[in-house]
């Protein structure tokens, strides 16, 4: 039996995201201004050809899903990538830790530009249409991140979690990745997320505080030629 999670992009465009997406029954996609990622319930004939046509000339979308990526008729990968999805099982310790703020929508420029800077994953700038961001500022700016994507029925996923090269070490990445899963377990929801399988030293991060492997991700940017 599949786990919602094997199909993350999919279940959260057919659940708790249904809002915010485009598309219909077979195939969906985020809309542009919040997320590029795309899926499709199964990859059958039809599926597959109702999300070629949500992506039109030039554009890209992300692909992102435990079974092997089938592309649309039209499509090509620019960029593959192996991936792992880690959950936590449990609350983490707790953490308190006053530098800790709610970001908002007036820190929206900041969020984007401490994401261009340091790229944490996919980004852009209706991250807090998808869920809550929490941040640390230092002299005014803000230096490290981290958030909420994708949600399905009873999950939400750990994201955009960096630091600014300037406090890299210091722990923030750490103490926000904590303090975020703890506000999605404090919600009822188990807390997960992804990272690439190269990334020896975040999975490292993530497993000594809670996290352990689900499974395999595959991840693909997929455009249509213009």
């Amino acid at each position: 039996m599949k786990h919602v999670l094997d199909r993350p992009v999919w279940s959260a465009l057919a659940t708790r995201h249904q809002a915010l997406a485009q598309g219909g029954a077979l195939a969906r996609r985020y809309s542009p201004s919040f997320a590029h990622f795309a899926g499709t319930a199964a990859h059958d004939a039809a599926s597959l050809q109702a999300l070629g046509e949500l992506v039109g000339p030039g554009e890209s979308i992300i692909m992102a899903q435990a079974d092997t990526i089938v592309l649309p008729a039209g499509l090509s990968a620019i960029s593959q990538a192996a991936a792992v999805q880690m959950v936590a099982d449990a609350p983490l310790p707790m953490v308190s830790d006053d530098r800790v703020q709610r970001l908002t929508q007036d820190d929206v420029a900041e969020m984007v530009a401490l994401a261009s800077l340091t790229k944490p994953g996919p980004f852009t700038s209706g991250a807090l249409s998808l869920g809550d961001f929490w941040g640390v500022k230092a002299g005014g700016r803000l230096v490290a991140m981290a958030g909420e994507r994708m949600k399905q029925p009873g999950y939400s996923e750990l994201s955009g979690v960096c630091s600014h090269p300037d406090v890299r070490g210091s722990g923030l990445g750490r103490l926000l990745s904590v303090f975020v899963a703890n506000q999605i377990f404090a919600r009822g929801e188990v807390p997960y997320l992804h990272a690439y399988a190269t990334n020896a030293g975040a999975i490292r991060l993530y497993e000594s505080i809670g996290f352990r492997l689900r499974c395999a991700i595959n991840v693909a940017v997929v455009q249509r030629p213009g």
